[in-house]
C-alpha cells in the first residue's frame, strides 16, 4: 500500500516538473529572442552599418588600480585596431559623469582614447559589495552579480561581452540570453587551491578565522561550501570563448578550475614602466642613510607587519655603531576607515619593536612623491604571499630599485625571474629570510647592486604597454571572426 501511494504521487510530481522544465525552458528561449530583436533594431552607424558593440563589465572602473589600467588599454587597443567598434562599460560609478571617468583614466594612467566609450550606469552596484555578506560572502558576491550582469544586458545587449573585473558568474547569462560571444580577463581566481588548503590544513589566514581553524565542524563545513563553490565557479568560467590571464600563477589555478586549456592565454597586465624608466640610473653615491621603500595598499593580504618584525630584525642584527643608518618608508593607498585603522595598528607595532623613529608611514601620496621615493631607495620590498601578479613589484625593478619579493605566486613565477641569465632580484619568505637577504643586498658593493638593478630593469619591457596590446588583440582575435 505504501509502495502503490507513492507510485501515485511520484508520477504527477515527475509530470509537474517535466511541465515546468518545458516552461522554463521556452520561457529562457522567448527571453533570448526578445534580446536577439532589440539587439537588431539598434542603431545603424554612418556608413549604414550596425557597430559590433564590445562590452566590459567593470562595475568600478573609476576605482584608479591596476585593473582599471588593463580596463582602459584595452579599450584603447581595440578603437586602435576595429573602425567599426562602439565600446561599451558596465558601470556603477553613478557619483561621476562619463567625462570625468575618461579624464579621471587620462589624469592617472595616461591613457587617451581615440573614441568615445558608451558608459551604462547601473543602480545595483550594492549587491556586489563584500559588506552586504558578512558570511558566505563569495557565494553572496557571485549571485549580486547575476543580478547586476541582468540590470546591464537589459539596458544594453552587446555582440561581444567581456568580463574585465571577475564576475564569472554573469557570463552564462550574457552567453545563453544575450547570444553573445565571451571574453574575459582574469585578474585574480575567486576561488583558488590554495585557499582550499589553507581550510584544507585548518590554517588561520585573514580570510579564514580563528574561530573557523579551531572547530573541526565548522573547517569541514567550510570545506565542503568552498569544493561546490568552486565547482559552480568552475562551469560558469568555461563557458567563456577566450580566457586572459595575469599570469602563470593564475593560469594555474584557472587551468585546474575552469578547465579550458585551449582558449586560455597568459596577457600580462599593461604596467607604466616608462614613467619609471625615466629615472636616471647609476652607481649609488656615499651617503649616511639608506632607504627600503614598501608600495602597495595598506590590505590584510599585503602583510606589513611582516616587513616591520624582519626590518626591525635586521636592525637588531646590525653591528652597534655601523654605518649607514637604515630607514623603512611604507608607501601606500588607505581606501577606507578599516584601512586607517590598520595603519594605525601598524604603528603601535613598530612602537613594541622599538623602531618608530625609523619607520616613515607615506598615505595617498602623489605619484611625483612616489618616484623620488623609489629614485633615493636601495631595496623595493614586497610581502604578500602568492600576489596574483605585482604591479607593484615591476615598478620597483623599472625604478631601480633592488627588489626583495615574497617566493610565492606572479613574483615568483613571472617577474623576479633570471633575464638572460641573470639575476634581477630576490625572493623570501618569512621574517628570517627577509632579514637575512636585506643585510646580504646592503653587503653588496655598489657595483654589483647596480648590475643587478640594470638586469631587472632590461626585464620590465615585457610588462610594457605595448607588450599588452600585441598579447591582448592576439587573444581576443577569435571574438571578432
Amino acid at each position: 500500500a505504501c509502495f502503490r501511494l507513492l507510485c501515485s504521487l511520484l508520477l504527477p510530481a515527475l509530470f509537474l516538473s517535466g511541465i515546468l522544465c518545458i516552461c522554463l525552458v521556452l520561457l529562457l528561449c522567448g527571453v533570448r529572442l526578445w534580446i536577439q530583436r532589440k539587439k537588431q533594431l539598434s542603431s545603424a552607424g554612418r556608413d549604414g552599418k550596425r557597430p559590433l558593440v564590445v562590452a566590459f563589465f567593470h562595475p568600478y572602473c573609476n576605482a584608479g588600480g591596476g585593473g582599471e589600467r588593463v580596463l582602459w588599454c584595452a579599450i584603447r587597443t581595440l578603437q586602435k585596431k576595429y573602425r567599426n567598434v562602439t565600446c561599451v562599460v558596465y558601470t556603477g560609478d553613478r557619483d561621476a559623469t562619463g567625462e570625468e571617468i575618461v579624464e579621471g583614466a587620462f589624469r592617472r594612467f595616461n591613457i587617451k582614447l581615440i573614441h568615445p566609450v558608451k558608459f551604462v550606469f547601473l543602480q545595483k552596484r550594492f549587491l556586489v559589495e563584500a559588506s552586504l555578506y558578512p558570511h558566505f560572502t563569495l557565494l553572496g558576491q557571485s549571485l549580486g552579480s547575476v543580478f547586476l550582469g541582468w540590470e546591464a544586458l537589459l539596458k544594453c545587449a552587446p555582440d561581444i561581452y567581456i568580463d574585465s573585473m571577475g564576475y564569472a558568474f554573469t557570463i552564462p547569462l550574457f552567453k545563453y540570453l544575450g547570444g553573445c560571444r565571451i571574453g574575459c580577463y582574469v585578474h585574480y581566481p575567486t576561488i583558488s587551491t590554495d585557499m582550499l588548503s589553507v581550510v584544507r590544513n585548518q590554517d588561520t589566514r585573514f580570510n579564514n578565522a580563528a574561530f573557523i581553524t579551531s572547530s573541526p565542524l565548522f573547517s569541514k563545513f567550510k570545506l565542503v561550501y568552498y569544493y561546490f563553490f568552486a565547482f559552480m565557479y568552475g562551469l560558469v568560467g568555461s563557458c567563456s570563448d577566450v580566457v586572459m590571464v595575469n599570469s602563470s600563477w593564475t593560469l594555474n589555478h584557472i587551468l585546474s578550475l575552469w578547465r579550458a586549456g585551449a582558449c586560455t592565454s597568459v596577457v600580462y597586465p599593461p604596467c607604466d614602466v616608462q614613467a619609471f624608466l625615466d629615472i636616471p640610473l647609476e652607481v649609488e653615491k656615499s651617503t649616511s642613510e639608506y632607504s627600503i621603500v614598501s608600495v602597495s595598499q595598506f590590505r590584510p593580504e599585503k602583510d606589513h607587519p611582516l616587513q616591520i618584525r624582519a626590518f626591525a630584525k635586521l636592525l637588531k642584527e646590525k653591528r652597534v655603531g655601523q654605518e649607514p643608518s637604515l630607514k623603512l618608508i611604507l608607501i601606500g593607498g588607505c581606501r577606507n576607515q578599516q584601512d586607517e585603522e590598520r595603519v594605525n595598528n601598524l604603528k603601535r607595532l613598530c612602537e613594541e619593536l622599538g623602531v618608530s623613529d625609523d619607520v616613515v608611514f607615506r598615505i595617498n601620496i602623489p605619484f611625483e612623491e612616489l618616484k623620488r621615493h623609489l629614485a633615493e631607495a636601495t631595496i623595493g620590498l614586497h610581502t604578500m604571499w602568492n600576489e596574483h601578479f605585482g604591479i607593484g613589484v615591476v615598478e620597483c625593478m623599472a625604478a631601480g630599485t633592488v627588489i626583495l619579493a615574497h617566493n610565492s605566486g606572479g613574483p615568483k613565477l613571472d617577474i623576479v625571474v633570471p633575464h638572460e641569465g641573470r639575476v634581477t632580484g630576490f625572493l623570501a619568505e618569512d621574517e628570517d629570510s627577509y632579514a637575512e637577504t636585506m643585510a646580504y643586498i646592503f653587503s653588496l658593493s655598489p657595483e654589483k647592486r647596480l648590475e643587478i638593478r640594470e638586469n631587472a630593469r632590461r626585464s620590465v619591457h615585457r610588462f610594457s604597454d605595448q607588450h599588452f596590446e600585441d598579447t591582448f588583440l592576439l587573444s581576443v582575435e577569435p571574438l571578432f571572426k
